[in-house]
């Protein structure tokens, strides 16, 4: 039941800190059984190639520097936990109560994936089902699920016009 109730919340911590802030409060929450309470932890990372000299590698770095994200159901007990973790300053938002981020701030920032059931591929027409061209027709011309987006080209005003949509934006037209 409790993780229903789980929103994800920022703590901000020492820059540097982030994966010893997120390690120490998983083990807190198994230590004092409150994993039911305490349920995940992300520090969101990305893969960045860089270039020294002509050498060239690929090196995991932090998106949100300093910034540590947990999903937990808010209670007295979670909010002692979190905020006597060594390393951690405090949670984001106003005076001491921390504020939920919304599902939207979620996906916009990576922190959780949302799935997305695509029932058409490359080639296959498709009708905008949100957005400012609801109800256009148009066809698949690339599709990267990983990236969540999908090019459609629609036909408006006699051209056809390349539109960039969210993987939900668009379904596929039944014939």
């Amino acid at each position: 039941m409790p993780e229903t109730e789980a929103k994800w919340y920022v703590v901000h911590t020492y820059s540097g800190y982030e994966n010893k802030v997120a390690a120490d409060l998983m083990t807190t929450a198994e230590n004092r059984q409150l994993t039911d309470m305490i349920i995940d932890v992300k520090v969101p990372t990305e893969t960045v190639t860089e270039t020294v000299g002509d050498k060239t590698k690929e090196v995991e770095q932090k998106i949100f520097p300093g910034y540590v994200f947990v999903k937990m159901v808010y209670t007295d007990e979670t909010w002692y936990v979190v905020r006597n973790i060594r390393g951690c300053t405090g949670f984001v938002g106003p005076g001491s109560k921390p504020v939920p981020l919304t599902d939207a701030e979620v996906y916009r920032m990576g922190v959780e994936q949302r799935s997305v059931k695509i029932n058409y591929s490359v080639g296959d027409s498709v009708r905008i089902i949100d957005g400012p061209l609801e109800d256009f027709v148009g066809v698949v011309e690339e599709l990267d699920a990983d990236k969540n987006y999908v090019r459609v080209t629609v036909s408006m005003f006699g051209r056809e016009t390349p539109v960039e949509l969210e993987l939900n934006q668009a379904e596929a037209v039944e014939e």
